[in-house]
């Protein structure tokens, strides 16, 4: 292609330039150029090569010009402004090279010849403009598109990253503070527990935006339901079903942690809680039940920072493909979450 551009187009531009004023000039007139002297057509077949070489050559130094010192921005003053200064050059160009051969043959410069010399070249430039800074200009809005979606993505990841950064102190307290509390009763269940913690934190350690398997998140959840079990009342009353169709379907790490995190957070009441996983139709479904105390703590009435910041991570992460609903009743908080996977 570009072979093309540099070598064979511009002795096509010139010849076509050439034909043309000789097919709109001899019809006009009864003349069949092609019945006069191969010496006058051959001088003015190569007077149209150099026409067309250094018109092209013209056209993309003017263009380099164009982008290096004015703003690559699609405005009718920047289109008039080029378009000027090219077609005035393209004008200049074509007299210094016809007019005189024109003078030359006829003895004089009619204004029929000046008048072809001057309009069809002209209107070939604003054509080879037109389709020259099109190209340019779709290019220039392509890379600008790119560089938005990239400055996007690039706040988004900054976003995931803040937001995960929030998340982990949030686990970190619960966790610790279970092992505090276990550590004055039971001292080698303290260390069981700080072994199930590392485990946790191995886990976490993972790149969150890369997919996992859900079986391994399902695991994950499972050591994090028997750390909190320790330091749970005994009145607990746990149910926790996972169907055993979940094994490789792959979805983002960390997601359904928050609504067990949260549910354990203000269990109370009957301290009841239900955790049930199940895959239907392409969608994970995850779902977490828990009983609620009487009378409800101002943090409990304003819901947890661990549930604002899973909102925006699945707003981040599966855009349109989530569904996320929180259910409130006297005795009930109902939280489930569905998921769609390829």
């Amino acid at each position: 292609m570009k072979i093309f551009r540099k070598y064979i187009f511009p002795p096509l531009y010139g010849l076509l330039i050439y034909f043309t004023v000789r097919l709109l000039h001899d019809t006009d007139i009864g003349l069949q150029f092609w019945k006069r002297t191969w010496t006058q057509n051959i001088i003015e077949i190569i007077l149209s090569l150099i026409v067309g070489y250094a018109g092209v050559y013209m056209f993309v130094r003017l263009f380099k010009y164009y982008d290096q010192h004015w703003p690559l921005q699609f405005r009718y003053q920047n289109v008039v402004r080029e378009l000027g200064i090219m077609v005035g050059l393209n004008l200049v160009l074509v007299n210094l090279i016809f007019t005189p051969w024109v003078i030359f043959i006829n003895g004089r410069l009619y204004w029929d010849d000046f008048a072809d010399i001057c309009t069809i070249p002209s209107l070939y430039a604003i054509v080879y403009y037109g389709i020259a800074r099109t190209r340019t200009y779709m290019m220039a809005y392509i890379d600008n598109r790119v560089l938005l979606e990239k400055v996007t993505n690039d706040h988004l990841q900054t976003e995931l990253k803040f937001l995960k950064s929030q998340y982990h102190p949030h686990f970190l307290f619960n966790a610790l503070n279970t092992i505090y509390f276990q550590m004055d009763d039971d001292l080698p269940g303290a260390k069981n527990s700080i072994e199930k913690f590392s485990e946790l934190l191995r886990y976490q350690l993972y790149d969150q935006q890369q997919q996992v398997p859900v079986k391994n998140e399902m695991e994950y959840l499972q050591s994090f339901v028997d750390l909190q079990k320790i330091r749970s009342s005994d009145k607990l009353k746990l149910k926790l079903n996972i169907d055993s169709n979940l094994d490789s379907q792959l979805v983002y790490p960390l997601l359904f942690l928050p609504l067990v995190e949260n549910a354990f957070k203000f269990l109370g009441g009957d301290y009841m809680l239900d955790i049930s996983t199940e895959a239907v139709n392409k969608q994970i479904i995850f779902r977490v039940e828990n009983s609620i105390p009487e009378f409800e703590t101002p943090a409990a009435r304003k819901g947890g920072i661990g549930l604002e910041n899973l909102k925006r991570r699945l707003d981040l992460l599966y855009p349109g493909k989530h569904v996320f609903n929180t259910k409130k009743e006297h005795n009930s908080f109902t939280a489930e979450l569905i998921l769609n996977y390829e």
